[in-house]
């Protein structure tokens, strides 16, 4: 077990990961708050969202100030209805992150899956899946985004809206993003099905399936992973974007995005911290995801650097 974990650690890859201060810097930062937000009912000093355990006299607290009321001090301070707002930015995080990793993991699977059957069949199908991605390319993500949402949240049944808005949301984002994993899986899969080993599979008979499973699909992988990082970022934006907006996750469900916009309403009377810290936090875990993922390219693919 030692011997594997030394040649782990000596190898190519975590070599270039510990010569490069930006791709460490950006992992224990994203380590941190993913770990925030996966244990924030034990790490947050208090549940925003439990109503008996909030003080309204502890409202508008400054950050590390005392209440002039209670005497209570809050590290971020507290919005209008006396949550802290450290607590609310880890429990946020829940939701944005449980978004954009399940929002990429679908678009990954519904990207990879068309790719793989456009590059491999080619011909009529392979046309049709590529026109339909050129056409979403021509609309920006987040528009798209937000028109799956408004159409799949009008045949959502009412009295269940707030309970499958999470969902739909995923759904939407995920939806809006399947295209560049997809162009660039076929674009792999183009070449990889004229190598010699490809075209052996198809000679003994094996099925087309189990040839794009077993033989491509590992062969693939590679720019697919690179992307998903890079998506995860654009995905957590985009559920952001579309919370600010309301059209995102709900009030009883707030994610970063819904506490943005709930922190724009009172940055012009004065309040700025429940503005600032979840704005901060967002872009601080958006960017160093990103910066993840330009390592990682160019690990892969130096070429691209």
């Amino acid at each position: 077990m030692e011997s594997q974990l030394s040649r782990a650690w000596q190898s190519d890859f975590m070599w270039s990961f510990r010569r490069s201060p930006t791709a460490v810097v950006s992992f224990f930062v994203v380590l941190v708050l993913v770990l925030g937000a996966v244990f924030a009912p034990l790490v947050a000093p208090h549940n925003p969202f439990d109503p008996s355990s909030l003080n309204l006299m502890n409202g508008f607290s400054k950050p590390m100030q005392p209440n002039a009321f209670t005497g209570d001090a809050f590290w971020l301070g507290t919005d209008d209805q006396g949550r802290d707002v450290f607590s609310t930015i880890l429990y946020g995080m829940r939701i944005s992150l449980f978004v954009g990793f399940c929002a990429v993991l679908f678009a990954m699977v519904l990207g990879v899956t068309l790719g793989l059957i456009a590059g491999y069949s080619g011909g009529t199908v392979g046309t049709v899946i590529m026109r339909i991605a050129d056409v979403q390319l021509t609309f920006p993500a987040i528009l798209v985004a937000m028109l799956i949402f408004g159409i799949a949240k009008g045949f959502t049944p009412v009295h269940l809206r707030d309970q499958m808005a999470i969902w739909v949301l995923i759904f939407a984002i995920g939806l809006s993003d399947w295209v560049q994993f997809a162009r660039v899986v076929r674009g792999a899969t183009l070449v990889e099905r004229k190598k010699d080993y490809v075209q052996a599979a198809s000679l003994n008979g094996r099925k087309a399936v189990g040839i794009m499973l077993r033989h491509i699909l590992p062969n693939v992988l590679g720019p697919v992973l690179v992307i998903a990082t890079i998506s995860l970022a654009l995905a957590i934006i985009a559920e952001a974007t579309l919370s600010f907006l309301g059209v995102g996750a709900p009030p009883t469900q707030p994610s970063l995005g819904t506490l943005i916009r709930i922190g724009q309403g009172f940055l012009f009377s004065g309040e700025w911290w429940i503005l600032f810290f979840p704005a901060v936090t967002l872009l601080v875990l958006a960017l160093s995801v990103n910066l993840l993922g330009d390592w990682l390219r160019d690990v892969l693919n130096p070429r691209l650097r």
